[in-house]
């Protein structure tokens, strides 16, 4: 079951989004302060970083990025929404933050189907299958045979309970049928450096906040979650390609505002991102980095948002998911 599957969004609506009738409407006034929720170094604030250098020369205002990791993102997402809405605060919402959470904590204190506007698409990636040098396999084949000799002894490293980090590792474990503990951070950069330390065996991280541990040798990929193989990747097998096809599934990040945030500073946010996603050398960045540069209008990302709401909560009733 393909969880995820990569939407490239964008198209007629996108396009008059970025025309420049739209996109000389409204300016920002003083900085932007662009919220990550999650520790600085993961895949999402890598991915937000190569973006706000983009709008801020556009925009003609500093994009600032500033992490608030928490409570599998809603610490950050709570501060956006508590924020004036008037494009002065913008979020890198994930998803985990907009369609998972809702379906894990009984009282967020927001809703962010009511609490927060769409912008825009930002970001897709795969994720990757990786483990500490010391367990003792070259292949996922390998991995897999090793963890079912070693029923509940290997551990896996997440973002935090609830996070796509969590639950594509979820979905690993039941396709895989092993029996593995899970241990949550607070965000994706400390679960890496526990799995190159050793401190727990795996972790099924994403792309963009791997590939340099990867690159190094300080941990070793044994397969990706997406439909085909990444370029990034070439050697490296996918989960189908390893007998686990269940286990596809891919992530993406979007920009978001809070609710009740003008339609014209959404329109110019929206035009000002797609046409950074639009450039080739911003697409090459991203791609360097591990994900793909996917752009939508603010319609198409309520859709997109609604949709996997109602796919990743039957996923968390299925499997019976919790936060720790």
């Amino acid at each position: 079951m393909n969880i995820i599957r990569r939407h490239l969004l964008g198209g007629a609506a996108a396009a008059l989004a970025a025309s420049p009738a739209v996109a000389q409407g409204w300016a920002p006034t003083r900085p932007i302060r662009f919220v990550v929720p999650f520790a600085a170094g993961g895949a999402t604030d890598v991915v937000a970083r190569v973006v706000a250098d983009r709008m801020a020369e556009r925009l003609g205002q500093p994009v600032v990025v500033e992490n608030r990791a928490g409570s599998g993102g809603n610490i950050g997402v709570e501060n956006v929404v508590r924020a004036p809405a008037d494009g002065s605060v913008i979020l890198m919402g994930t998803t985990g933050t907009l369609t998972i959470n809702q379906h894990l904590y009984g009282n967020m204190g927001f809703d962010p189907a009511k609490d927060l506007a769409p912008v825009g698409m930002a970001f897709a990636t795969d994720h990757v299958l990786i483990v500490n040098p010391n367990v003792p396999a070259q292949t996922a084949q390998e991995f897999l045979a090793w963890l079912r000799a070693n029923p509940g002894k290997a551990s896996f490293g997440s973002a935090g309970s609830g996070s796509s980090t969590h639950m594509v590792a979820e979905l690993f474990r039941a396709a895989s049928k092993v029996e593995v503990t899970h241990v949550p951070y607070r965000g994706s950069a400390p679960a890496l450096n526990d799995t190159v330390a050793g401190n727990v065996q795996f972790m099924l991280d994403q792309l963009p906040s791997a590939i340099g541990q990867i690159q190094g040798g300080r941990v070793k990929a044994l397969a990706t979650t997406g439909p085909k193989r990444t370029s990034q990747l070439p050697d490296v097998p996918t989960m189908a390609e390893i007998g686990l096809p269940n286990a596809e599934a891919t992530s993406w990040g979007a920009i978001m505002v809070p609710a009740g945030t003008p339609a014209p500073v959404i329109a110019r946010l929206n035009a000002v991102l797609n046409e950074a996603l639009a450039d080739p050398k911003i697409q090459e960045r991203l791609k360097a980095a591990g994900a793909d540069a996917v752009s939508s209008s603010p319609e198409e990302l309520q859709r997109k948002i609604a949709q996997e709401t109602e796919t990743w909560g039957a996923v968390v009733r299925d499997a019976r998911i919790t936060v720790n």
